[in-house]
């Protein structure tokens, strides 16, 4: 589709929202032009950035570096003026974990490093290990017997060879004028990830789940030195997370139930966990297929700091008049290990950082208290936001698959009392691509709003509302308790392909003009949503047995 055709579209959706629209949004246009001056010209993003991963990444949960790294960010809000400015913290309690030193290399029959990547919270080797490689092909407990006597010191490979090919098309992607399009027009949908409890599917996943913690705990018994797979990814980009612990569970509930996290306090013994390059696994797969025996030498040192709760960062700009209610901005601060988390999720910590110093810069005074979240635990479950939720604003009736989803559980809402004077939360949290638009996550009552105010930002490809759902960050936990939440639509760049959860997640793959304008959107939407008469208009919420007519209606 044509560009021009698209902004036609847009224009007819503005001109037709303003006419059915009953009091058009007060808009302080020559605001407005100030924080895009100030965000544009005068932008601290790229050294916000530079500290969260150059200095302090990667930010793991619980990890001394995190919390290095939260000190900084709240010793930055404090300078910029921010007052209330504190540690939120959350359960579980988890196990710190700092990758020391790591090197992995193929000594016979043909010499060579490999790329690979420790799992977080996998134990340390003892001192370097030297032993054959074994690729376990078993798919069943039955095919693990003829492995038994052959594993010890071994490093067992455990799935197959992943197939690669070209790539044919570009790593880095914006989104098409037909892809948002299909978004505008797209209605609600159903959240992600649904009820797997009664499916074949579910079904298939605890069954896959019960041999995995079988094949690992033959594989401990039978004395094994590490477990190797092959990361998502190729051309030396692994992708790669937490370590894997034996889980037995019974049902799909089990799994959404139990505390088996290798960080948890009193997770069972694993053995050191390793994710390899997919070309060099793939190269040990095809070698010892023609007969090759294959040693290969390990140093893992991992350090560990006691078990601790999680927390968030919190702080806040005061309101006048409208003080005691909250527009919220927030991102997750946490990341995972194999890099400095720079698109997941340094870059959405730095828009809502960059957005609250536009403010304070520029001395604004918010009718309502503008609070930003740099959350912790989001990789975990969406601990930090949660938990923030759960404690302040409310809760429903617990579903263990809807909790650990980041759904917040199904049933009649307990509200706690800051909910009534709770306005609005947006979240960045996509990578480093400008802001093209908004969920609406269903809520057609905010659509001409945000159309006036995007309108008002002035940038004709950041224009796109959706009512559609997103799901998998921290805009869920207000969503679920019937507050307004939402986030942005986000041009994917190297997201999905090379950066998202990856080795190469790094300060250099951030887009600087992208950073510029998604924190100006930040601060507008935070700004307008703090300005305007009234909250920001709630979704009707309709539980079982009885509707709830929400407070903050337009």
């Amino acid at each position: 589709m044509k560009r021009g055709f698209l902004i036609l579209f847009v224009t007819v959706l503005f001109a037709s929202s303003v006419l059915t629209q009953t009091a058009p949004e007060k808009i302080d246009t020559a605001v407005i032009s100030r924080i895009k001056d100030e965000g544009l010209n005068r932008s601290q993003v790229m050294e916000i950035l530079s500290f969260l991963t150059d200095v302090y990444g990667p930010r793991l949960t619980w990890s001394p570096e995190y919390r290095e790294a939260a000190q900084w960010a709240s010793g930055k809000l404090n300078g910029w003026g921010l007052q209330n400015v504190h540690d939120d913290r959350f359960g579980p309690v988890g196990k710190g974990w700092t990758l020391k030193r790591f090197s992995a290399n193929v000594l016979s029959p043909r010499a060579f490093p490999v790329i690979g990547y420790p799992k977080a919270w996998s134990p340390s080797t003892k001192g370097t290990v030297r032993g054959p490689v074994v690729h376990l092909e078993a798919k069943t407990e039955e095919e693990l017997a003829p492995y038994r006597g052959k594993l010890r010191n071994a490093f067992v490979l455990v799935g197959d060879a992943r197939e690669l090919g070209a790539h044919f098309f570009p790593q880095a992607t914006r989104l098409e004028d037909s892809a948002l399009l299909n978004l505008a027009n797209a209605g609600p949908s159903e959240a992600r990830a649904g009820r797997l409890r009664d499916s074949a599917a579910a079904n298939r996943f605890v069954a896959t789940m019960q041999f995995n913690a079988r094949r690992m705990e033959f594989c401990m018994n039978e004395g094994a030195a590490a477990l190797i797979d092959a990361g998502r990814g190729d051309g030396g980009t692994v992708f790669v997370q937490q370590a894997s612990v034996p889980r037995v569970p019974a049902n799909i509930s089990e799994i959404f139930t139990s505390r088996f996290n290798a960080y948890d306090p009193d997770a069972p013994k694993i053995l050191p966990q390793v994710s390899l390059a997919s070309e060099h696994y793939n190269r040990l797969v095809r070698m010892m297929k023609k007969g090759q025996r294959i040693q290969m030498e390990m140093y893992l040192e991992v350090e560990w700091t006691k078990p601790d709760s999680g927390f968030s960062v919190i702080g806040e700009i005061p309101g006048t008049d409208l003080k005691d209610e909250v527009v919220m901005i927030g991102a997750h601060f946490d990341s995972w290990q194999a890099a400095t988390g720079a698109t997941d999720n340094a870059t959405g910590s730095v828009i809502c950082m960059e957005a609250v110093r536009i403010l304070r810069t520029l001395g604004l005074q918010p009718r309502r208290t503008i609070r930003i979240g740099l959350w912790g635990g989001e990789e975990q479950g969406l601990f930090g936001s949660r938990e923030y939720v759960k404690k302040y604003l409310g809760e429903r009736e617990t579903d263990p698959g809807q909790t650990f989803l980041g759904r917040g559980g199904s049933g009649a809402l307990k509200p706690k009392p800051q909910h009534d004077r709770f306005s609005v939360y947006f979240n960045n949290d996509n990578g480093t691509g400008k802001v093209r638009g908004v969920y609406l996550q269903g809520n057609e009552k905010v659509h001409p709003i945000f159309r006036e105010w995007l309108a008002a930002i002035g940038d004709p490809t950041a224009q796109t509302l959706s009512l559609s759902n997103t799901g998998g960050t921290d805009h869920l936990p207000f969503d679920a308790v019937g507050l307004p939440g939402f986030q942005f639509i986000q041009d994917p760049i190297e997201y999905s392909t090379r950066t998202h959860h990856s080795n190469m997640d790094y300060y250099d793959r951030a887009q600087e003009e992208d950073l510029k304008q998604a924190s100006i959107v930040m601060a507008v939407f935070a700004y307008q949503a703090a300005m305007r008469e009234a909250k920001i208009p709630r979704k009707p919420a309709v539980v079982p047995g009885r509707e709830e007519s929400p407070s903050g209606s337009n």
